[in-house]
């Protein structure tokens, strides 16, 4: 009976260091997958600002809440089961899937470089909304379509990294990084979003906290603008890596090699900084290729039919 005792113990030590080992696994697998998807984590929290520009003060918040809940909707809901699914059934998908979201997110950064460059707002048609219920609906709506690509985005990436593990084990990752990122972001959102507001409140105050609070606010516009230039370089640079690595699984690395070699002839210049500026040549040439990708499908769905508008003869 002791003996049976004792062996069950022992049976019990073996499986707890399992799951703990497991754990552990599954740990060290979420953070590898989510340090990976940083660049579209930076997007995704320097594009949703925007959606409560407009806005009443007051309902700042109560819509960060709702994006939140519909990204983690997106993410848990439809996306985890999505990912799952091409993880057992369709391995081969995950790679061509990849390159048409890196191909989308190229599109959305050139597109913003188009309207910066040219002058043209797209969206102006949100301004003409006077109602604040339906503006409110309009944005909370426009945010969770674009976070539900970028939330893509997200997973096939986090799935990328994997490398495979049971299902189990990949549905627990992908839940974290949903979670994690979830949360990270729309809590960094949320900070932004009432910075002039706790600006307001310190400014109303003496002495230095006065004087932070004063800054704060005055510091908010180019904090927003640093921002949208951020993730607009996040989107581009983030998805030509995606369509540069795609290709090179697909045999045609030689646009890989190339920036490989140009990064490390370039830290190799510089002593001491050749982790830096190896990984800022990748980047740069990265975005290159997103730009030029992004660039080539503005060309087709904005630039083309107008100028086959205007070549068209009147009747």
């Amino acid at each position: 009976m002791a003996g049976g005792l004792v062996a069950l113990l022992d049976d019990v030590a073996a499986l707890t260091k399992l799951a703990a080992a497991s754990l552990d696994d599954v740990g060290a697998a979420a953070a590898r997958a989510g340090s990976k998807t940083a660049g579209v984590v930076i997007d995704d929290a320097a594009v949703t600002p925007r959606y409560v520009v407009g806005l009443p003060p007051q309902r700042e918040l109560p819509i960060i809440g709702k994006i939140a809940m519909g990204s983690l909707k997106n993410k848990l809901l439809f996306l985890l089961p999505a990912a799952l699914a091409i993880s057992a059934w369709l391995p081969w998908a995950l790679t061509p899937l990849l390159m048409i979201g890196g191909s989308y997110l190229c599109f959305e950064g050139a597109e913003k470089v188009y309207e910066a460059l040219s002058g043209k707002e797209h969206g102006a048609e949100v301004a003409a909304i006077t109602d604040p219920a339906e503006l409110e609906d309009r944005q909370v709506s426009g945010a969770i379509r674009t976070d539900f690509i970028l939330s893509a985005e997200i997973m096939a990436i986090a799935l990328g990294e994997l490398g495979g593990g049971s299902i189990w084990q990949q549905a627990i990752v992908l839940a974290l990084v949903g979670l994690v990122i979830t949360v990270g972001v729309y809590g960094v959102v949320a900070i932004i979003v009432k910075m002039d507001d706790i600006g307001l409140h310190l400014a109303a105050g003496q002495g230095s906290s006065a004087a932070f609070g004063r800054g704060l606010v005055k510091s908010m516009p180019v904090l927003l603008k640093t921002l949208s230039i951020v993730g607009t370089a996040a989107m581009i640079w983030v998805g030509g890596g995606i369509i540069v690595h795609g290709l090179a699984e697909f045999g045609l690395a030689g646009i890989e090699h190339v920036i490989h070699d140009v990064a490390v002839v370039a830290g190799g210049a510089i002593a001491g900084a050749r982790g830096v500026l190896e990984w800022l040549v990748t980047a740069l040439g990265a975005a290159i290729v997103g730009l030029i990708v992004g660039g080539a499908i503005v060309a087709i769905l904005h630039l083309l039919p107008k100028k086959a508008g205007a070549a068209a003869p009147a009747h």
